[in-house]
């Protein structure tokens, strides 16, 4: 093993600067300061610590690392391509930014193979980091055993000021305080610039005091421009707090290396251009030409591929040892990782008829969770604060995940609904076949969006378990009525919206959502008791709509019902029947999984010759009018609620038999 030598730091970290510093220059577009300053806490942290294998960037116990900054992408991608990784060549670094290229403007983990999450919103990438923490401590507390410890590896992150001043990050690091994380470590680059210029416009708490009031271990090198031992030192006394996530304050000057634009906010986002381009390799000393790495820096860093491939097969080693002693254990865990589903993990999905009592669409979603967590080993979830009113728990399972017992998979988020869906997303990171869930009230999904909609860009398999999804929420009033929640959500690409109608429609949704595991879904789900439907199925709800009532023939008329107001749509379809109208009942529980049917599939549900249509939906009939055309209507709501008890809300603003019937025959006229 070659040991860098002083000289050999100094050119293994400015190759970093100046590798992002060409890239930025060429692509006319990016992010240099951060790269510049950061590059070497990157690089002692990928050189000393970093248990990685180029060659397989997917090994499980893998250390992650999350750059939580990531516009400063430039910095990662200077990382993989040096240490090794296929999916990084000098050429990709040359096409930073450009069409089709996997170095895209901010890390994307469907892009770059190496990029262990998608960053880009500040705040998130830290919050993403806490899930991976809480996925590791998870399946190391669920796995491992006194002679074997099967899982073992660390999260670090580099995050920057403005991810500390987003508020998601002090959700989510509160969290990782409480839960007492230790094997979290960030790095946080503390270069005092943001977009507007010097932090002080706006940011001047003291951030080391309140992590430690979050209950972190805090630590301050002061120089980390060059101070790469104090650098080293910190990660290794961070690493040896094991009963808390530790923060590791590294004093950097944004752009390092430029004369002139170095510690302005002219180097955040914008080239160093040509003639600074020239003077910071003067600087430096880099006599190099763009895009050029010394000989020895590649030989010195491709240790990596070496030193991982050591790592991966001596792990190897404790996963075949694993499974000659804990057989089953074993075999659930490599089950887990492929990512198959135990067998018969839906047997006991329940089924109804009409003669089943009506329930409420959120009392459905917990005899699920009830009847699938024992079957379902993988599934690990909570919610923010609402455990009693979401109805989360996984019935008979027993404790919470805690610092003292994080084997158990029920997670107490606290109302932290934002920093929920971003652990979310980060337990889906892992790749450990975990699938997690999160509740709270439909409504509080606008404070979730950013990180729902990470969710859906990177095809997570995100459950969200959002109840309370309408005006019949009632006395609340409407701060907490999402009329027109659903509908932003639906316009949300790669994101399956369900609002089931019924008990079998409830259990069809879940199946769905948790066999897509490539995307989130939504479980719209209601307060209010719904009945059950009798041709309403599990299966039916795979096809997103489908005619749950019918006429003979052609219809005169067809009704679309979501959620609780299906059940008027079929009292109105029977009423209309024996007046003699010719009436079809659409069920549509996912508009987007019914887009994506056969056209002549939807033809047959929904026959363009039928034109007299109406979608009875308690929210804004926004993204209906593809479905009724110009000759349909809606019994839908494009104004906010108002505070009454729910059936008064519902009666108030038309969700009433009487009103669907005379809608109806008004269109039928």
């Amino acid at each position: 093993m070659v040991v860098a030598s002083a000289s050999l730091d100094t050119l293994c970290i400015n190759s970093i600067r100046m590798l992002a510093v060409d890239a930025i220059n060429k692509s006319n577009s990016g992010h240099p300061g951060l790269p510049m300053g950061c590059a070497p806490m990157g690089y002692v942290l990928w050189d000393k610590f970093l248990k990685h294998n180029p060659q397989n960037p997917k090994w499980f116990n893998r250390d992650r690392f999350v750059l939580s900054a990531g516009h400063g992408c430039m910095l990662l991608y200077a990382l993989l391509h040096l240490t090794g990784y296929e999916s990084v060549s000098i050429e990709d670094i040359k096409q930073f930014r450009q069409w089709g290229s996997r170095t895209p403007g901010h890390p994307e983990t469907f892009e770059t193979p190496g990029v262990e999450v998608t960053t880009g919103p500040l705040g998130a990438g830290i919050s993403n980091a806490v899930g991976l923490a809480i996925a590791e401590a998870h399946l190391a507390a669920k796995f491992n055993k006194p002679d074997c410890k099967l899982v073992d590896h660390y999260t670090y992150a580099i995050m920057g000021d403005g991810c500390n001043q987003e508020g998601v990050s002090g959700e989510a690091c509160s969290l990782a305080g409480h839960l007492k994380l230790g094997k979290l470590i960030a790095l946080y680059d503390d270069n005092h610039i943001t977009i507007d210029g010097k932090t002080d416009v706006s940011f001047t708490e003291d951030v080391l005091k309140r992590y430690e009031a979050y209950g972190w271990h805090v630590q301050h090198v002061q120089d980390g421009n060059v101070d790469i031992k104090g650098i080293e030192q910190a990660i290794e006394k961070a690493k040896a707090v094991t009963d808390k996530p530790s923060l590791i304050k590294i004093t950097t000057t944004i752009g390092y290396g430029s004369p002139n634009k170095s510690d302005t906010a002219g180097v955040h986002g914008a080239p160093l251009g040509s003639d600074e381009t020239t003077l910071t390799r003067q600087q430096l000393g880099w006599s190099y030409a763009p895009f050029e790495v010394p000989q020895e820096v590649y030989d010195y860093f491709r240790q990596a591929v070496k030193r991982g491939l050591s790592q991966e097969a001596e792990w190897n080693e404790t996963l075949n040892n694993y499974k000659s002693r804990y057989t089953s254990e074993g075999a659930e865990f490599e089950r887990m990782l492929r990512g198959d589903l135990p067998l018969g993990w839906d047997k006991d999905l329940p089924s109804y008829t009409p003669s089943d009592n009506a329930l409420a669409s959120r009392k459905h979603s917990q005899i699920c969770l009830g009847l699938l967590g024992p079957n379902l080993p993988e599934l690990i979830g909570g919610s923010a604060d609402l455990t009693h009113s979401n109805y989360t728990d996984i019935k008979g399972e027993t404790g919470s995940f805690q610092a003292k017992s994080p084997e158990k998979r029920y997670l107490h988020f606290g109302v932290r609904e934002h920093a929920m869906a971003a652990i979310l997303n980060g337990i889906a990171y892992h790749g450990s076949g975990l699938i997690p869930y999160g509740g709270t009230f439909l409504v509080f999904a606008d404070y979730m969006r950013g990180s729902m909609r990470l969710s859906a860009l990177s095809g997570l398999g995100v459950i969200y378990v959002l109840t309370h999804d309408s005006i019949g929420v009632g006395e609340d009033g409407p701060t907490h009525q999402p009329v027109e929640t659903i509908p932003s959500l639906r316009a949300m690409p790669n994101m399956l919206v369900f609002r089931p109608g019924d008990g079998n429609e409830t259990s069809g949704a879940y199946k769905i959502a948790i066999q897509n595991r490539n995307r989130p879904s939504v479980l719209a789900l209601s307060r209010q008791n719904i009945v059950n439907q009798a041709n309403s199925s599990i299966e039916k709800v795979a096809f997103g709509g489908y005619i749950l009532e019918d006429c003979e023939g052609l219809p005169d008329l067809i009704l679309i019902g979501t959620g609780s107001e299906l059940d008027l749509c079929v009292q109105a379809g029977k009423q209309l029947t024996q007046e003699g109208h010719k009436v079809r009942v659409v069920s549509m529980p996912c508009v987007e999984l019914f887009e994506e049917q056969p056209n002549s599939y939807k033809e047959s549900v929904l026959p363009k010759s039928v034109r007299r249509r109406i979608v009875v939906e308690a929210a804004s009939s926004y993204g209906w009018h593809k479905y009724i055309g110009l000759d349909g209507t809606t019994v839908t709501m494009d104004r906010f609620g108002s505070s009454a008890p729910g059936d008064t809300c519902m009666e108030k603003f038309g969700f009433t038999l009487p009103n669907v019937i005379a809608k109806a025959k008004a269109l039928l006229s």
